[in-house]
């Protein structure tokens, strides 16, 4: 039985989410960091502001005013795609 909340990182892998959504998703998180329901994909949400709050290694990156703009994106990237998304 498939996972009703699976990662968006398996959803990306089954080709349900694509890269440009997971890069809206990227900047969703960018323009407001607060945000709690984006929609990822058909019939999928996902909370960015839980995601990013969630990952360890992003929210010290995010915490961090060193970090360059392009470190800051990878973090935000790899803690969406580890989150599990919601079904909508």
């Amino acid at each position: 039985m498939p996972d009703a909340n699976p990662t968006v990182g398996e959803l990306f892998k089954a080709k349900a989410i694509t890269d440009e959504q997971v890069n809206a998703a990227v900047e969703a998180y960018l323009a407001d960091p607060d945000t709690a329901v984006h929609p990822i994909a058909d019939g999928y949400s996902l909370d960015l502001a839980a995601a990013v709050a969630g990952h360890g290694w992003a929210s010290q990156v995010i915490a961090n005013p060193e970090s360059s703009p392009g470190l800051k994106r990878g973090a935000i990237r790899t803690a969406i795609l580890l989150a599990r998304a919601q079904k909508a």
